[in-house]
């Protein structure tokens, strides 16, 4: 009896310590995320300072920024969702700052109000550099003609507005009775789904021990 069980036996044991070690391999990264998720949020609220002259797309990713100058009428329009708002746009402008033109996104507009003039306004500004990766294979092109735009491709975006490809994410602004909701930068758009990953490793490593037990007792009967 003890031969017929002994393959099963290791067979089993095999795939339970795998299944194991990969939940917590994930319990590992879980943890690695969340300080690294902590680290982005101290830097997104952190104080805020000049524009830099030149902005390194990693190095400077959420930095905070202020700067005074104008919000120019000059602008285009990202659809967007946004949670217990339903559609709607970003409205990314030109922003006009001690000689230099670069991008901002205001924030959300209701659909029906894409059309709504919104004149130039000279305004204190506040918010976070950001580089957004929101473009895929499935992505469309901007519908130029109805200017609709369906990701914050900043490079493309700075051509459309005649801009440097410097992209600031609106947090609080002088304004006053401003049109446009801020939608400020946040990690909540950064995927971080390793509990889940090792939920369903330890629960197949789970599975997989009652399936070995069960063949166990199975072959143990049979051999009585």
């Amino acid at each position: 009896m003890l031969k017929r069980m002994i393959i099963p036996l290791l067979f089993g044991l095999g795939g339970i310590a795998i299944l194991v070690s990969l939940g917590l391999w994930q319990i590992q990264r879980l943890a690695g995320k969340e300080a690294m998720l902590a680290d982005i949020d101290a830097r997104i609220v952190g104080d805020p300072t000049e524009l830099p002259a030149t902005a390194d797309p990693e190095r400077e990713r959420y930095l905070p920024v202020a700067a005074t100058g104008t919000i120019t009428s000059d602008e285009v329009h990202v659809l967007v969702s946004v949670k217990r708002r339903g559609a709607g746009y970003r409205v990314i402008s030109a922003f006009e700052t001690d000689g230099r033109r670069v991008l901002l996104d205001r924030g959300f507009i209701p659909t029906d109000q894409k059309d709504a003039s919104r004149p130039a306004v000279e305004a204190e500004i506040m918010g976070n550099l950001h580089w957004p990766d929101e473009i895929d294979s499935y992505t469309p092109e901007p519908d130029t003609t109805r200017d609709i735009w369906f990701a914050r491709d900043v490079p493309a975006l700075a051509t459309a507005l005649e801009a440097e490809p410097l992209l600031i994410v609106l947090r609080e602004t002088s304004e006053m009775n401003s049109p446009v909701s801020p939608l400020p930068v946040d990690t909540s758009t950064i995927p971080n789904d390793h509990l889940q990953y090792a939920i369903t490793w330890f629960s197949l490593a789970a599975l997989w021990m009652g399936m070995t037990l069960y063949l166990l007792w199975r072959i143990r009967r049979r051999t009585i």
